[in-house]
């Protein structure tokens, strides 16, 4: 069973790992996004949910347009963060360290 979506006014199906979509923009952006493993109805309801609050559309369920939510983010700014590291105390040796300022 194919899952409707909206993603900028246009509409899409997904079904049995494919987008279909009568333009090419929308359907680029979504083929990138396209899981060919999704060939259940639950997990193509699953993945078009995904596509649609990935890109801030709505999904067509139960009769009506519903907004999808966004998606967990699969990256965070801690996955890359640098860890604070104490500086080494200036004046303990080193290369000119006679050229360097006494306290």
């Amino acid at each position: 069973m194919a899952v409707t979506i909206r993603l900028f006014g246009k509409e899409a199906q997904f079904s049995t790992g494919h987008w279909q979509c009568e333009d090419d923009g929308v359907l680029a952006m979504l083929d990138a996004l396209a899981d060919p493993r999704a060939r259940t109805p639950d997990a193509e309801s699953e993945h078009a949910l995904y596509c649609a609050g990935r890109f801030g559309g709505a999904v067509w369920a139960q009769g009506e347009w519903r907004a999808a939510a966004l998606p967990e983010p699969e990256l965070t700014v801690e996955d890359f963060a640098m860890r604070a590291t104490p500086r080494q105390e200036r004046g303990t040796g080193g290369w000119l360290s006679w050229a360097r300022r006494k306290p």
